[in-house]
């Protein structure tokens, strides 16, 4: 019996590929344990149509997250806080910085993949970097601006 394997399969064989088996281990082990398919026509087409879906949304969303990149190394990001005796009163953090580049690039992102070791408590220009995902990370200005 010919099965497509869904899950790697030690001694077997790597997911996706079709593999010759004796029909109790393919039907009583692989396919009860749904580390397998029997290999119609249909399951390997559907495999390969899955696969190419899949492939085609990560090359979108590594084309997205370059856009990003880009965008977010470009410009400056500006955070005003009030001035106390030294430095600002409060810190910026993760979340700040954050809420600052989805309201001045228009780039959602989530407080979760900024990059930052302690909390900024002084005016002037610090580096962030922010972790975009697929090992794409993006390195950006943060100028904190004091106000009276």
């Amino acid at each position: 019996m010919k099965v497509l394997l869904i899950k790697d399969v030690k001694s077997l064989g790597k997911k996706g590929e079709i593999k010759e088996v004796k029909d109790g281990y393919g039907q009583n082990f692989l396919i009860a344990k749904g580390m397998a398919k029997l290999a119609t026509p249909d399951v390997v087409a559907n495999w390969k149509a899955e696969q190419e879906r899949i492939e085609k949304e990560l090359k979108e969303t590594l084309e997205r997250l370059a856009k990003e990149k880009k965008e977010i190394e470009a410009k400056k990001i500006v955070i005003t806080k009030k001035l106390a005796p030294a430095g600002i009163q409060g810190s910026v953090g993760k979340d700040d910085i954050a809420k600052a580049i989805n309201e001045q690039l228009n780039i959602k992102i989530d407080k979760k993949i900024v990059e930052l070791k302690k909390a900024l408590k002084t005016v002037g220009e610090h580096k962030v970097d922010i972790k975009l995902g697929h090992g794409i990370h993006a390195t950006t200005t943060v100028a904190i601006v004091g106000e009276e």
